[in-house]
């Protein structure tokens, strides 16, 4: 699973006319589930959404966590994540969860981030969503979680 997270004053997704996910300070993460992900990618991805040290101490140094400020987290299905980008000039999306399957996996990430976590909010998987954030900082990373722990897919951040 990938995770793009930004560091947010605040940030909303809107479907048509309908606000349906919002926050106030926190994280606003753009998450792609990817063909060979399971449950324990989505587990692991929130252990690094909730616990990922990008905001800022008493003496301004990224130190602190979701979970220890208490910030809201807005999870948003982004599919487009898990493309393939490295040649051509059309990006390839067979990395990607088939949709069935994504959105599962979606789903089971959103029920174990409101289970660890008092301020979630989401996006609409498959919902043509406008997204509006205020990027803190700008304060951006890509997370992953790999399926394969001994061959990690990183990208950069750790």
């Amino acid at each position: 699973m990938i995770a793009l997270i930004q560091r947010v004053s605040q940030a909303a997704v809107t479907v048509g006319a309908e606000t349906v996910g919002a926050i106030g300070p926190g994280l606003l993460a753009l998450v792609a589930v990817q063909a060979d992900d399971a449950e324990a990618q989505a587990t692991r991805l929130l252990e690094r959404l909730l616990g990922y040290r990008v905001f800022p101490d008493e003496a301004g140094r990224m130190n602190l966590s979701l979970a220890d400020t208490s910030g809201g987290l807005l999870l948003v299905p982004q599919f487009t994540l898990a493309a393939n980008t490295k040649k051509g000039m059309r990006p390839s999306f067979g990395p990607a969860a088939a949709p069935a399957h994504g959105e599962a996996l979606f789903g089971h990430l959103l029920a174990l981030a409101r289970a660890a976590h008092p301020d979630v909010a989401t996006g609409r998987s498959g919902a043509h969503m406008q997204v509006a954030l205020v990027n803190d900082g700008p304060v951006t990373f890509w997370l992953e979680a790999s399926p394969n722990p001994a061959r990690p897919r990183v990208r950069g951040g750790g």
